[in-house]
Parts: C-alpha cells; sequence; structure tokens
C-alpha cells in the first residue's frame, strides 16, 4: 500500500481502472473500515471516518503483530491531512489520507511506505486479505506466488507461520517458493516439487526427493536448518572449549555425586564447540534462538573481549561468562587447574606412556606459568615430545577409561573447586 494518497487522484483513477495493486489494498482497508474515498471528502465527516479509521488500523494492527515477531513497539496510524500549498501533483489536490508507522519504543513515525519493503509487504497482504475474506468468507483457494521476497529469514518464519494458523485453517492454501525458509522441514508431506521436462512438459509431484538437484536444494536446505537449530542444542546450553572440558564436567559431576554433593544440573546440554575462537560465534547463534546460554573459559581465552561484548550488549546473561579463574588461586586459569598438579601429571604420565623417555615430574616444568597445561606444552615442544604437541584430549580420555579407578584419587580441594563452579553453573538454569 502507498503511504500516501490524493482521495481526489484516487477517486479519479479508481473509475478509469488505473489502481496499482497496492492502492487497491488501501481500497479494501478502507472498506474494511466501513467508509470509501468519497465519503473522505465530506469534512464534516472527518472525525467520525477518523475514528472508524483508527478502529480499522488498529483491528488489522493487533493481527498483523500477533504475527509479526520482528518488532512488536510499532502500530499503523491513518490520518486524513490538507493539501499542502505547492505540493506537486497529484498532492496539490486535497484532502490527503496518509498512513504512518509509529514506533511506541523511539516516539516517532514514518510514512508507511518508508518502512521496510517487509513489513510493507507483511501489513499490506494481510489488510488485503482481511476485507477480501469478509467479502467473500470463509472456504477460499488461495494462490500465492512467492510470497514474502521481500522478508528476510526470521520474517519468513512469521508468514510460514501466518499462512498455517491463519490462513490455511480457513481456506486452502498454495503457494510457490524457492526459499528454503518458507519450507517447514516438520511437514515435508505438504510439499510438492514442479519440473520442467524437457519432453514430458512441467510435471508436480510429491516424490519430493526424486527431484532434480536445483529443485531439491531449498528442501535440503530447509532440513539442514532444522538439523542445526536441533543437534545438540537444548533450552539450556553449556558452551565449552573442547571435548575434553565436557568429560571433566562429566567425571567431577560423578565423583560429587557418590558423596552426595553437587554436581552439573543434567538440564544442561553440554556443547563443546571446538575452540575458543568459535565460542563468540556460538553464543551469538544459540542466544538469537533465545535459548539460555552459559560460557566456561579459560582465564587467557582470546576471543574474551567479544564474549564480554555479547554480555555487554545484554546477548549474554550478565553472568553467562564463567571464567575458571574464579574458582582457583591463580588469575590465569583453565579447567585442567581444578585438579591437583600431582593428580594431572599421572593422567599425562599414563596418557603418554609409550611417548615419554621418562615420566614427566613437577621438576621439569616452569613454576612461573598459573597454567598446568602450558607448562606440559612447554616441556613438551623443549623435549620434542610426541612431534613436540600435548593433546589436551588424550589425558581425558585416560579420566574416561579409568574413571572407576581415578574417581577416589581426587582431593577434597578438587571437588571443593568443582562443586563451586557447578553451582554458580547451576544458578543460570531457568
Amino acid at each position: 500500500m502507498p503511504g500516501t494518497v490524493s482521495i481526489p487522484d484516487l477517486i479519479d483513477r479508481h473509475a478509469q481502472h488505473d489502481l496499482s495493486i497496492g492502492e487497491q489494498a488501501l481500497l479494501r482497508l478502507l472498506k474494511e473500515a466501513g467508509t470509501s474515498p468519497e465519503e473522505l471528502l465530506n469534512p464534516d465527516k472527518h472525525e467520525r471516518l477518523i475514528r472508524e479509521l483508527e478502529n480499522t488500523s488498529n483491528a488489522v494492527s493487533d493481527e498483523v503483530f500477533e504475527f509479526w515477531s520482528q518488532n512488536h513497539e510499532l502500530e499503523v496510524q491513518l490520518e486524513i491531512l490538507p493539501a499542502e500549498a505547492g505540493a506537486a501533483p497529484p498532492y496539490d489536490r486535497g484532502p490527503i489520507l496518509q498512513i504512518r508507522v509509529r514506533n511506541q519504543r523511539h516516539r516517532v513515525s514514518v510514512p508507511f511506505d518508508e518502512r521496510s519493503r517487509g513489513f510493507v509487504w507483511f501489513f499490506s497482504f494481510l489488510a488485503y486479505f482481511a476485507s477480501l475474506e469478509q467479502e467473500a468468507g470463509n472456504g477460499l483457494i488461495l494462490l500465492l506466488d512467492e510470497p514474502g521476497l521481500s522478508l528476510h529469514a526470521r520474517a519468513q518464519e512469521d508468514l510460514l507461520r501466518l499462512i498455517g494458523e491463519r490462513l490455511a485453517s480457513r481456506h486452502q492454501v498454495i503457494y510457490t517458493t524457492h526459499s528454503p525458509f518458507m519450507v517447514s522441514a516438520g511437514h515435508l508431506d505438504r510439499v510438492r516439487t514442479v519440473i520442467d521436462h524437457d519432453k514430458g512438459g512441467t510435471k508436480v509431484s510429491a516424490d519430493i526427493f526424486r527431484a532434480d538437484e536445483d529443485t531439491a536444494f531449498p528442501l535440503l536446505a530447509a532440513m539442514d536448518i532444522e538439523l542445526t537449530q536441533t543437534l545438540f542444542v537444548g533450552e539450556n546450553s553449556l558452551l565449552l572449549e573442547g571435548p575434553s572440558d565436557l568429560i571433566y564436567c562429566d567425571v567431577l559431576t560423578e565423583a560429587l555425586d557418590l558423596q552426595q554433593r553437587i554436581g552439573l544440573d543434567p538440564r544442561w546440554v553440554k556443547i563443546p564447540i571446538g575452540g575458543a575462537g568459535k565460542l563468540s560465534t556460538f553464543a551469538t547463534l544459540l542466544g538469537a534462538n533465545k535459548l539460555n546460554v552459559a560460557v566456561v573459559v579459560d582465564s587467557s581465552t582470546k576471543n574474551m573481549g567479544a564474549i564480554r561484548r555479547l554480555r555487554d550488549n545484554d546477548q549474554l546473561n550478565s553472568r553467562a561468562l564463567v571464567e575458571i579463574s574464579e574458582f582457583t588461586a591463580a588469575a590465569d586459569a583453565d579447567i585442567e587447574d581444578l585438579f591437583e598438579p600431582g593428580f594431572y601429571l599421572d593422567l599425562v604420565n599414563h596418557a603418554y606412556a609409550a611417548d615419554l623417555p621418562a615420566p614427566v615430574t613437577a621438576a621439569d616444568l616452569n613454576p612461573h606459568d598459573p597454567r598446568i597445561v602450558r607448562q606440559i606444552e612447554a616441556h613438551f615442544r623443549a623435549g620434542n615430545i610426541a612431534g613436540g604437541r600435548f593433546n589436551h584430549y588424550r589425558p581425558a580420555a585416560e579420566v574416561q577409561r579409568q574413571q572407576a579407578a581415578l574417581i577416589p584419587k581426587l582431593s577434597p580441594a578438587t571437588l571443593n573447586r568443582a562443586e563451586l563452579l557447578f553451582k554458580r553453573l547451576n544458578e543460570l538454569i531457568r
């Protein structure tokens, strides 16, 4: 729909059958208000018409924002204004009907057609359809060609929900699309492929996975999107740097459970994301899906600044960035520093028994580095042990293999540190 129209010009071009589809939608909105462009020419009826227009715009706005999840701070207003002196035709002929969108949060309004194309299309479509439905009743067959082309991915999900809940409950809806966001992965039974064969012509088929690569691509993309939204993800997602962190959390929780102490709440879905550099990206992606996200990080994580910015921008709970150093005596620590140094060295010696010329002792390490892992990495490089590379996962795998024998060897101090960490994380569960 246009944001501004000259009422006399609209009447003239309506009589000549020269209206755009947007102007036709506007006429339908006026009809739903119980008025017409001709009535808007009568200044004596302006107050009554304004009230009717306000009631109509409020009703349509309420329905739009039931499905439009992108911004709930908007409202649509219809105003009748006089023509401005010196305005270019056709706006030199009044009265002028203007549709404005007001942002309640910022307390400003702009002409309707200066909002995003997606919102303008969404509102216009629903306004047009509401009037059409009022006119024709239920049981319509709606044929929509590429609806929502101007909508971004999340807004297309809103449109898909509108079609499913509002339209398809009363009418038969058939729409075409190339967008994976307009395909419901949970309802592939509704999908039909349309393929243009060289000899056989165009064929519509319910056998969707026999389609050619180009036709099937949006379907495969829709399934990929659904998979990435659900795989390893829960309402409460705990991001860990790597699989060794996950193993230590499980083993320490088991040790605490055996003593009837507090371990990590099982409602946390632990997600090892394969390196500190990916933490901020995962936190952003999961947070965008309205999940409760917490992040456990080493104190020296390079991406700490990016993660803190997520917290400062309210994309991450203010207490959801949990540093291991909060639970150790050292200001620079990672999860291995929850253990006593001697216990961890025993793990390393067992895991690397075939690579070590002699067991690693505390005397071999640099006591000035607070992190046990970094001390061992330096020792491996200096002695070219295992090619000079220390793999964090191997000691963790040793704990997993020997869990029953090693849990009794965990010191009270280790269990105390782990319990404090888990209590801190469990407070964030919602």
